[in-house]
């Protein structure tokens, strides 16, 4: 996603540079440039890319490396935030938000959530995503709306549909409830978010992890928009069947996935509330057992 990001805000114009810590990722940016395809066309883009974080300050920092490597990206990523810079930080699942707020402070940082995207790294300098839906953004904390809507704009005229919201915490939810529906899943079957949806065996394990996700929620409190679980997390499948979730990309690729920060996020917030999520929790520790016999 970083990457979709990185393309799409240089080709409208911004400075950007990117940060990875992927070598061949890095190398073939600098030899041949960053390309992206699929759902917004076909592009390729010069712009700088580094393998360590620069001295230059800048204006926005986006977060975009999955939940595992916030932390160490966060810490390394010191040396480009001033007073001014405003933060934007966009994982999935819980929690990563606040390990940023922890480190680079609450004052200045927005969350995003991407929707619907279905992005992968085709290879070394070629990401390709499945689809855009939406980008939304709202402040962390208390930064004033009109520091969101400055960057939500600025990722507007990139081509994304990008919007300020109040209550971005049921936005995280919402998409929290399609990911776990899709995540440990497709990681343990090896489906895409199609396959599970129209399979007789495993569609409704999924639809019931969303259900229990769902109903961790509106036991929070959380101001959802969405009476039916199923019927959204079908309409989101719909939008790309053949996306295959991050968490079995990881797998496939030998990598630690971010399932915990997903499925493992429903059975930790059941438990500050007394309530238990057995359907996630199964979920999220097969997905542990199969990475743990990968590496």
């Amino acid at each position: 996603m970083g990457s979709i990001y990185a393309a799409l805000l240089a080709s409208s114009g911004n400075q950007v540079l990117v940060i990875d810590t992927n070598d061949a990722h890095i190398d073939a940016i600098n030899k041949f440039g960053l390309r992206v395809s699929g759902a917004s066309g076909d592009r390729t883009v010069q712009i700088p890319a580094h393998k360590r974080v620069p001295v230059d300050e800048v204006e926005l920092l986006v977060v975009a490396v999955k939940g595992a490597h916030v932390q160490a990206a966060i810490s390394s990523a010191r040396g480009v935030v001033n007073a001014q810079t405003l933060i934007l930080t966009i994982q999935n699942g819980l929690g990563s938000s606040d390990a940023v707020a922890s480190v680079l402070g609450k004052e200045r940082l927005i969350v995003g959530i991407a929707q619907g995207f279905g992005a992968s790294l085709l290879k070394p300098g070629h990401a390709y995503h499945n689809d855009m839906k939406a980008i939304r953004m709202g402040a962390y904390d208390a930064l004033a709306l009109e520091d969101v809507s400055k960057v939500a704009a600025c990722f507007t005229q990139a081509g994304f549909d990008a919007e300020p919201v109040v209550d971005i915490e049921a936005m995280q939810w919402e998409k929290l409830i399609c990911n776990v529906a899709y995540s440990a899943l497709s990681a343990l079957t090896g489906f895409t978010v199609g396959e599970i949806m129209d399979d007789p065996q495993v569609g409704p394990v999924s639809q019931q992890a969303a259900i229990e996700a769902w109903e961790i929620a509106k036991a929070k409190g959380v101001n959802l928009q969405v009476d039916d679980p199923v019927q959204m997390v079908r309409n989101f499948a719909a939008r790309m069947p053949h996306a295959k979730p991050s968490v079995l990309l990881d797998l496939e690729a030998g990598r630690l996935s971010e399932v915990g920060m997903i499925n493992g996020a429903i059975p930790i917030e059941a438990q500050k509330l007394a309530l238990s999520a057995p359907v996630n929790e199964t979920l999220t520790a097969l997905v542990h057992s199969l990475e743990h016999r990968s590496r």
